[in-house]
């Protein structure tokens, strides 16, 4: 056999090996993810029955960072004022607002300029001014000058008053019950520093008075697609890494944190486009490097609603800003992967990130390309060309029916047939294009990372059609 052969083979087996691996990895996820769905489902037997802890929960601060989120803002935050919790304030952070973010929430609760002194401990962009509502007391607004995110996180950590802080997008919805959910392992391990929640789709839902009040598909293809998609990621995604203490991510749009453990760590890194992921993979490395105990947990059953991008330039811009994050995220702390006392975190799930996640596009992209080619040109059998298929095609198939098995099975969020027919169709359909485009714009994010191009967040629409 000549040399061009033997690379032939080897380029085949690799690409085969490498989508087996990487399927086999998210299947054995999910079986873990089904056996702690299964756990919480005794533990929820008991929800009925009178609380020990209840009125006693820790207070929260609700940080809420707004960037020209006119058109879904005042209905965010009338859900999360009806929260059925003992104690919590809301923070809204206006970051520099070009739209009338400000004038509405003026509005709607009745702000007033408020004289008010806060520590300092995170460095900010400049406050500009701080207001209170006259209407609810537990709600303030940060006007301040336009700095991100992050900046504006660290400006409502300044700002909070409570030992828990919970960061909430402006374009969310939360169930009443939802933060007495998503802050239970803080009740019942002291060493727990961080918890996340669901994050699902509310395009096709309908809200009113601030709550979601009919769950419903989009009828969008491209927010359809990501109702699965969601699906996939948190249920045995996210569920599978947290029962092993290996979850390196909680999301931006609903997370719990012990404000005084981000503070010690530097609070969000203003610098990162993707500062929710970069924040825990801090935490993970540096409570390991000093042999701290402690867990980051993720909550299933809390939800928290948000709008998806039902257009391709913004669901582009989206996924390409969280590929740029993720590779920011790992590169600033490499110092975790394989080290001393990195446990699960260290030795599993950031290996897994590296070769899956950051440079699987690249791996992916260029292995539908090989074979393709590779077969047209008779290099590679039909028989090999099909397993490729089943493979790729087949398992992923197979890997975004197993989340809508989860959801069914615990959750049963979409009750009707003809959702339930729906989603299934998609689990199939996405396969064939969206997951491809998905995978070619993380290896745009994946280059932007490489060449250190300046990051930008870019305009992210908002309908708000869903609120009634």
């Amino acid at each position: 056999m000549n040399w061009h052969g033997l690379l032939v083979d080897a380029l085949t087996w690799f690409i085969l090996l490498y989508f087996i691996l990487l399927n086999c990895s998210y299947l054995l996820l999910n079986l873990v993810s089904i056996v702690s769905l299964r756990r919480r489902a005794q533990e929820a037997v008991l929800d009925d029955l009178p609380q020990v802890y209840s009125g006693l929960e820790p207070p929260i601060s609700i940080l809420v960072p707004a960037y020209n989120e006119e058109a879904t803002i005042v209905a965010s935050i009338h859900s999360m004022l009806q929260l059925t919790y003992a104690e919590f304030e809301i923070i809204v952070i206006n970051d520099g607002s070009k739209d009338g973010t400000l004038r509405v929430l003026t509005e709607a609760f009745g702000l007033l300029p408020l004289s008010e002194a806060y520590r300092l401990q995170l460095p900010t962009q400049a406050v500009r001014g701080v207001y209170r509502s006259t209407r609810h007391p537990n709600l303030r607004v940060i006007d301040k000058e336009n700095g991100g995110k992050a900046d504006s996180l660290n400006a409502g950590i300044n700002a909070a008053r409570y030992p828990l802080f919970c960061g909430v997008d402006a374009d969310s919805i939360l169930q009443r019950d939802s933060l007495q959910r998503v802050v239970a392992p803080f009740l019942s391990d002291p060493s727990v520093i961080a918890t996340g929640g669901t994050v699902r789709i509310a395009n096709g839902c309908e809200v009113a008075g601030g709550f979601l009040t009919k769950v419903g598909l989009p009828r969008n293809p491209l927010a359809l697609f990501q109702v699965v998609e969601y699906l996939r990621a948190f249920l045995f995604g996210r569920l599978g890494w947290s029962a092993l203490n290996g979850m390196l991510i909680i999301s931006g749009a609903f997370g719990i944190f012990r404000k005084d453990v981000v503070v010690a760590a530097g609070g969000y890194k203003v610098k990162s486009i993707g500062e929710d992921m970069e924040l825990v993979v801090r935490l993970h490395r540096t409570l390991r490097a000093r042999g701290q105990a402690y867990r980051i947990e993720f909550v299933p059953d809390p939800i928290c609603w948000t709008e998806a991008p039902e257009d391709l330039a913004t669901l582009r811009n989206q996924r390409i800003r969280w590929q740029r994050g993720l590779g920011e995220s790992l590169s600033a702390n490499w110092g975790l992967m394989f080290s001393r006392n990195g446990g699960a975190p260290g030795w599993l799930a950031f290996p897994f990130m590296v070769l899956f996640e950051w440079l699987g596009p690249l791996i992916e992209l260029g292995g539908y390309l090989f074979m393709i080619a590779a077969f047209a040109m008779g290099w590679v059998s039909w028989q090999a060309f099909s397993v490729f298929l089943f493979v790729a095609i087949g398992l992923g198939i197979l890997l975004s029916a197993s989340g809508l098995m989860l959801e069914e099975m615990s959750f049963h969020i979409y009750p009707r047939g003809r959702q339930l027919l729906a989603l299934g169709l998609v689990c199939i359909v996405e396969n064939f294009g969206y997951r491809q485009l998905n995978s070619w714009w993380r290896l745009v994010g994946l280059y932007r990372w490489a060449r250190q191009q300046d990051a930008q967040w870019g305009a992210m629409k908002r309908k708000g059609s869903w609120q009634a």
